[in-house]
């Protein structure tokens, strides 16, 4: 009897392990179809709305720090800017002005609010137009 108990564990240890491996993936695949998702809202968003000519694209990106424990992963998130001109990404931290930061904020938020709350009817924000100039 102990012996049934014994491989009956086992296998249910086994079986656990698969499930979680399948699901992290699947999880993972999940992340990065909405991460793509608000980054094409984000897009449009920043290109139909953005008056500036320094910056053409704003995307959020991100650096997987690893598993924190056997069950949490961590991210890192940062939001970079493609300017005018050329390809490459840039950090938005440190190389854009206070409006433009706001108004980043703002775009993301709106992105964010389209990806994950498709049936809301009415969004908030407070004070959305903090920082931004008079003229934009």
């Amino acid at each position: 009897h102990k012996l049934i108990d014994c491989e009956t564990s086992a296998i249910a240890s086994e079986d656990m392990e698969k499930f979680y491996r399948v699901l992290d993936r699947a999880l993972m695949v999940y992340h990065q179809v909405k991460m793509d998702e608000i980054n094409k809202i984000l897009g449009d968003l920043w290109q139909s709305t953005y008056r500036g000519n320094d910056i053409d694209n704003i995307a959020i990106r991100y650096d997987q720090e690893g598993l924190v424990d056997l069950k949490r992963r961590s991210f890192n998130y940062r939001v970079v800017m493609m300017k005018s001109g050329n390809d490459v990404e840039v950090d938005m931290r440190g190389r854009c002005s206070a409006g433009q930061k706001v108004f980043a904020a703002l775009v993301i938020r709106l992105a964010l609010a389209e990806v994950f709350c498709s049936q809301c009817g009415i969004i908030t924000l407070d004070e959305p137009t903090t920082n931004l100039d008079k003229d934009n």
